[in-house]
């Protein structure tokens, strides 16, 4: 029978019942009495030099309040970057300056130049358009290869070049050469990694307030990470000391990576309240949030799979271009270097992996983390390069990766990680028996009867996330911590108030977290209460990103509980008159051992409040209790998945019939909840293998600003129900985290997109287009129909 309640029970998300009643409370639901709006005046150029901006005429118009450009902001530092990258020369990155607003130049499409504040939006909209700027326009670099060319036009007039870091890791050049020169085969493959745009249904808005009577500021923003944001905007951009500094980030309508940064309008709307003496309030467009959220992906990539006689892999090599666009996003540094060259081992025992990355400005919107960041690029190059190098020689690209896989567990790879635990062994044989195998050879028969191709495509990955420790990763470039903490606040009567530092927009915190102390407690979820998102209230914790909410902000939870239990026995001890060692706590009651004599949990939680019966030299009243946990490592989900698909070969037009995730999350909080993570990630690994692609042409102007361009998946884009297939029975447990949880919240969209790419080449060698080694994501109709036609 399955469980109702506690761990591995699946309870409806208890915060879905006011999202679908609509009494969700997102940032733009708040308006602060008096408050204004904020209209950004952007670039329409991708380069150039402002020569002049007039602001007069739109200073007279009605409703204006204040105009700001550039100029106002001299003195106040800038955006900052929390990770520095250092190259492979012990130099540290480039790192220009990112204005609030722009100063001399622009940089990309959307920069934004000057901000008015009215009365009304539309008023601000109106004076925007009467802003006379005169800009000198100068050759936009968009293409990576070009930008870092001999005398290219630079981004940055203060740099030498446009390259901010050239990063090598993992097995020295020698042994890595020395692997290459002796295999019997090697495989190369050159790919792309689409750059996309994240498009969360709620875009990005901030509301900034300011309080003359105490000198306190407060922001109401759509961010993944208050704390975060307070750190970054009240000390390196706008010197606010953090106490008078309040971040609220309530309800938010999704993610993927996108609000976890600091952005300009953030730190604009704060500052303006205070100039203004009156709140500011910014809401951004949809076209706005194609040119000003940070964008995914972008990579272009030369990979190299070396193998002896008997199939074994023994040296994996790859050179990458990564696009930082125009500045660099308060992560970006990261995600090309320790968070995609680490996971260049995939599941396989390669005795030599080496990653070069350069890292690249041109004249685009930032790129930053989104949904898997760097695992996603990683495990593509390596499962497209698997795959391709199976057809080269001729072997079951199945059986080909199980031969390598690592079975013997800790397992140190080449870069520099060590995973505690997994079986992919397993993963793979409840893989292949959820897709049927032996049952595909009369599917694509069936297929091609009716004029129809059918491929296969498999796809192994491994993630690490709830990146950890914080002294590793501070050795390796992080401005900041990666632990995170909880609050258990027991009220008088019994229910419970969990502050928490990760932050929910979408997860399902409210439900999930409950389930966990609940369960330690042995008392009902309903007496359990989330609090998150407002600095006010919760510690200080490093908010949700990186699958790592459970695994690092539920380890603090189950350690502030475990302090809770602990009190909780000895004040159960002097009202049973035992001693507090001799308490055992289970559903809700409180007993001495061996005996019949109890207290229930209400009871104990009374007396510490009410402490008439026990000596307070003993105890001091009260319950509740904080811990900080900072992981000991990473966690390492694993999975292999499976995807059918049918290609029109008269068209080009791809239908996935089937899709198959069998995954190890370790164990498993509540199964409903990972169901659906795992669906959407899926669906977004569908959407960029198939369909999204954020372009720019030569001049540096976005040609996707908008959906009319830019092809988000649609519900007929994904299989039925029936025909998605999610699963996570093969559970070994974390080692190193007291849930024994691993992340699940990036996985479908790590492993889809080569699973589907290996799908689309499979399909299209089965209908005798074997010259078709690859085609670069998104594999549109055109690009399949191209490839088939030799084209």
């Amino acid at each position: 029978m399955p469980k109702d309640h506690g761990i591995g029970a699946s309870p409806k998300r208890r915060e879905d019942v006011r999202f679908l009643t609509g009494a969700g409370n997102y940032t733009d639901d708040i308006n602060v009495h008096g408050q204004a709006y904020v209209h950004f005046l952007r670039s329409d150029v991708a380069h150039g030099t402002i020569k002049a901006i007039d602001t007069s005429a739109a200073e007279s118009m009605p409703g204006v309040v204040k105009i700001f450009t550039g100029a106002d902001f001299e003195g106040v530092g800038g955006l900052p970057c929390g990770w520095q990258v250092t190259d492979k020369h012990g130099e540290p990155m480039k790192e220009p300056a990112h204005p609030v607003l722009c100063q001399g130049k622009v940089r990309h499409v959307g920069d934004p130049i000057a901000a008015v504040v009215a009365d009304s939006l539309e008023e601000a909209r109106t004076a925007a358009e009467a802003i006379d700027v005169d800009i000198e326009e100068l050759p936009a670099v968009v293409d990576m290869g070009a930008a870092l060319e001999s005398g290219a036009t630079k981004v940055h007039d203060d740099l030498d070049d446009n390259l901010c870091y050239d990063w090598q890791f993992g097995t020295d050049t020698e042994t890595t050469d020395a692997a290459f020169a002796k295999a019997a085969h090697v495989t190369t493959l050159e790919l792309v990694n689409n750059r996309l745009v994240a498009n969360p249904m709620e875009p990005r808005v901030a509301v900034g307030d300011y309080s003359r009577a105490n000198d306190e500021h407060t922001l109401y923003t759509t961010s993944q990470n208050p704390h975060v944001i307070r750190l970054l905007m009240g000390a390196f951009v706008l010197g606010i000391p953090e106490h008078k500094l309040r971040v609220v980030a309530p309800d938010v309508g999704g993610g993927f990576g996108t609000k976890i940064f600091h952005y300009a309008e953030e730190a604009f709307c704060t500052f303006a309240a205070k100039a203004c003496n009156r709140p500011v309030k910014w809401t951004s467009t949809r076209s706005e949030a194609f040119m000003s959220d940070a964008h995914g992906r972008d990579h272009v990539t030369k990979i190299e799979l070396a193998l002896d006689a008997d199939n074994n892999f023994i040296g994996v090599r790859t050179d990458t271009k990564a696009n930082m666009g125009a500045y660099l996003s308060t992560f970006s540094s990261s995600v090309p270097t320790w968070l995609h060259g680490t996971l260049m081992a995939g599941n396989y025992k390669t005795p030599a992996v080496q990653v070069n990355v350069k890292a690249v400005f041109t004249n685009t919107v930032p790129v930053d983390a989104y949904r898997g960041a760097g695992r996603p690029e990683a495990t593509f190059q390596l499962e497209r390069v698997i795959d391709k190098a199976a057809r080269e020689l001729g072997v079951d690209p199945i059986a080909l990766r199980r031969q390598n896989f690592i079975t013997q567990f800790p397992y140190a790879t080449p870069v520099a990680v060590e995973y505690d635990t997994g079986d992919y062994e397993a993963t793979m044989a409840k893989m292949e028996e959820l897709m049927d195998i032996p049952g595909f050879a009369a599917r694509r028969a069936e297929s091609e009867k009716n004029g129809m191709l059918r491929g296969l495509g498999v796809n192994c990955f491994i993630e690490a996330c709830g990146i950890a420790p914080s002294n590793l990763v501070g050795q390796l470039g992080a401005r900041a911590g990666l632990y995170d903490a909880a609050t258990v606040r027991v009220n008088a009567t019994g229910s419970i108030s969990v502050m928490v530092g990760a932050h929910s927009h979408g997860q399902g915190h409210e439900t999930v977290f409950p389930q966990v102390v609940a369960e330690m407690l042995g008392i009902d979820e309903s007496m359990i209460d989330i609090v998150h998102g407002d600095t006010s209230k919760i510690p200080f914790g490093m908010g949700t990103y990186g699958s790592r909410s459970l695994a690092v902000c539920g380890s603090a939870m189950v350690r502030a509980t475990e302090k809770i239990i602990n009190k909780a026995k000895k004040i159960a001890g002097h009202l049973l008159e035992a001693s507090d060692s001799d308490i055992e706590l289970k559903d809700g009651q409180f007993t001495v051992a061996g005996t019949d004599k109890s207290v229930a949990w209400g009871d104990v939680t009374l007396a510490a409040y009410v402490p008439h019966n026990y000596p307070l030299e003993d105890i001091e009243p009260g319950l509740e209790e904080t811990a900080f946990y900072d992981p000991a490592n990473f966690t390492y989900p694993a999975g292999a998945y499976a995807c059918e698909v049918e290609v029109d070969p008269d068209t080009g037009k791809v239908t996935i019939e089937k899709f198959v995730s069998a995954d190890d999350f370790g164990n498993v909080v509540n199964p409903m909840i990972v169901e659906g993570q795992v669906h959407g990630g899926i669906a977004q690994g569908i959407g960029q293998a198939l369909l999204e692609n954020c372009a720019y042409d030569e001049n540096g102007q976005l040609l996707s600003a908008s959906y009319m361009d830019y092809a988000m998946p649609r519900a007929d884009d994904l299989p039925h129900m029936a025909d998605y297939v999610v699963d996570h029975s093969c559970q070994t447990p974390c080692t190193h985290n007291p849930l024994g949880v691993k992340g699940c919240g990036e996985a479908g969209a790590i492993g889809s997109p080569p699973t589907v790419v290996n799908a689309v080449i499979d399909a299209l060698h089965s209908g005798g287009h074997t010259h078709v080694s690859h085609i670069d994501m998104p594999v549109t109709p055109s690009r399949v129909w191209a490839a088939i036609n030799g084209q």
